[in-house]
């Protein structure tokens, strides 16, 4: 299997350098990621449940697909290639806004990303690969704004962070966000 790298970038997301993935979040320096979000035509949202093996926050739920570009790729061009990879689905994604959060996680890591935030819509079935998901669901914004009150700790960082955001995004598009 061959070493991933990130892009390291500056907080204007101008490009710096790139580092092992691994490495990146050891250290927390700054790189590019991308959080994707499938919604239905009725306003419900694709989440996934992490694989229990992921190196971090495993087995938290989370939006649609999230990673990072490789070096020569754009965030567009690696977000729908890591939803097929990942989710089993293929769709058009566009972007939304962009946000820097930094965040430390288990096992000594963190998280320190500008991360742009992309949105999709699609009614297809997911069919994920098993070593990256654990489940999925699609579910409505309410039910969501619920579980999260209720626990918050079940959900990814970045997810918990972006949330009502998209949401927001959602609805100034006119998008149904049930």
């Amino acid at each position: 299997m061959r070493s991933e790298h990130v892009i390291l970038v500056d907080s204007s997301d101008r490009e710096i350098g790139t580092e092992e993935k691994l490495s990146a979040h050891r250290r927390g320096v700054l790189h590019r990621a991308f959080s994707a979000f499938v919604v239905h035509p009725d306003g419900r949202m694709l989440l996934q449940r992490r694989a229990l093996r992921k190196y971090h926050s495993a087995g938290l739920w989370s939006n649609t697909c999230c990673s990072h570009p490789r070096p020569g790729e754009t965030v567009i061009e690696a977000a729908e290639r890591r939803m097929v990879e990942e989710m089993g689905v293929s769709v058009d994604l566009e972007p939304a806004f962009s946000f820097t959060y930094r965040a430390d996680l288990e096992h000594n890591l963190i998280e320190h990303e500008f991360d742009h935030v992309l949105i999709g819509r699609s009614s297809a079935p997911p069919r994920p690969a098993e070593q990256e998901v654990a489940d999925w669901r699609w579910v409505t914004v309410a039910d969501i704004r619920n579980q999260l009150m209720r626990s918050p700790e079940d959900f990814t960082i970045w997810f918990r962070l972006v949330f009502d955001r998209v949401v927001d995004v959602l609805e100034a598009d006119g998008g149904k966000a049930a």
